[in-house]
């Protein structure tokens, strides 16, 4: 089992400081990667189904990303989730493959559609149409990073007779993560992903999204390319070695902690201070071993 930390970028890890502390503390640890969050605004009053203080400080993920490159040697450096429809692919891909040149290789890709209209509404994003423009995002983007004489035209982007160079250090590019329930992200991951990730699950819930993954498999074609989908959970609820067990009997293949490793769903945004995080980080480094797949 791969172990991950998330939430390298706010709450506590908003503190530039402090998220090298807790990134070099989960890199000496064992820890495999740690994960960014993202909202680019927060709806201000705290809304009932998204229990995140509006003044809670979320560093941006690609300059978070680059900061904890600079700063580690070996821990893979995710963002968990880029919200693709917000973004310009063409301005992403240059961002996303110059950390993973400044990182050595270390970059994983985490996007998702997004769902928080709030924050479409502010950015002028239309979100009924946010399922085509992540489609074709990323299209456009593995466009730019593979292609010899890049060339796509989309919704989100329409180009030819580019290039952008560097190129990612990853080939043919770093792996793409894809975020989310709905059966349209189930149909992402299994045609556009070299994995998915589900956050904030129960057990049982993993269990349940697994089988609705199995399902997209069978109605939707794997290009070959992309390898075996590989399954990420941000766990709720107890953690111990038993917990570990049965997710990694249920098909998962990473686990990325939150910043307090046993805090429920309904915990899952609420802020832990930075020894609490160091501490968990020990925590779950004895569970597990300190092992890394």
């Amino acid at each position: 089992m791969k172990i991950g930390l998330f939430a390298i970028n706010y709450g506590s890890c908003g503190d530039p400081a402090s998220a090298v502390q807790v990134a070099q503390a989960a890199e000496a640890a064992g820890f495999e990667s740690v994960w960014t969050g993202e909202h680019i605004v927060l709806p201000n009053p705290m809304l009932p189904s998204f229990p995140l203080a509006p003044e809670t400080p979320m560093l941006d993920t690609v300059v978070t990303l680059t900061w904890i490159a600079a700063h580690t040697k070996r821990l893979r450096i995710a963002s968990g989730i880029i919200v693709l429809p917000q973004r310009n692919p063409l301005l992403l891909a240059k961002e996303l493959a110059s950390v993973d040149v400044v990182s050595g290789g270390r970059l994983i890709i985490g996007v998702g559609a997004g769902w928080l209209e709030p924050e479409f509404k502010a950015l002028g994003v239309p979100m009924e149409r946010r399922g085509e423009r992540m489609d074709d995002a990323l299209r456009a983007m593995r466009a730019l990073w593979t292609m010899e004489q890049p060339g796509h035209h989309g919704s989100s982007a329409s180009f030819s007779n580019i290039a952008a160079y560097p190129r990612p250090v990853q080939r043919p590019m770093p792996p793409v993560v894809i975020g989310g329930e709905s059966p349209a992200a189930m149909r992402r991951a299994i045609t556009m992903g070299n994995g998915w990730y589900g956050f904030g699950l129960t057990l049982e819930k993993t269990k349940q999204l697994i089988e609705d993954l199995k399902r997209a498999g069978e109605q939707h074609a794997r290009p070959a390319e992309l390898g075996d989908l590989e399954i990420t959970v941000t766990p709720v609820g107890k953690f111990d070695r038993r917990s570990v067990e049965a997710y990694a009997a249920a098909g998962v293949h990473r686990l990325v902690v939150l910043p307090r490793h046993d805090a429920s769903h309904a915990q899952r945004h609420h802020p832990v201070p930075l020894n609490d995080i160091l501490r968990s980080i020990e925590a779950v480094s004895q569970i597990t071993g300190g092992a890394v797949d």
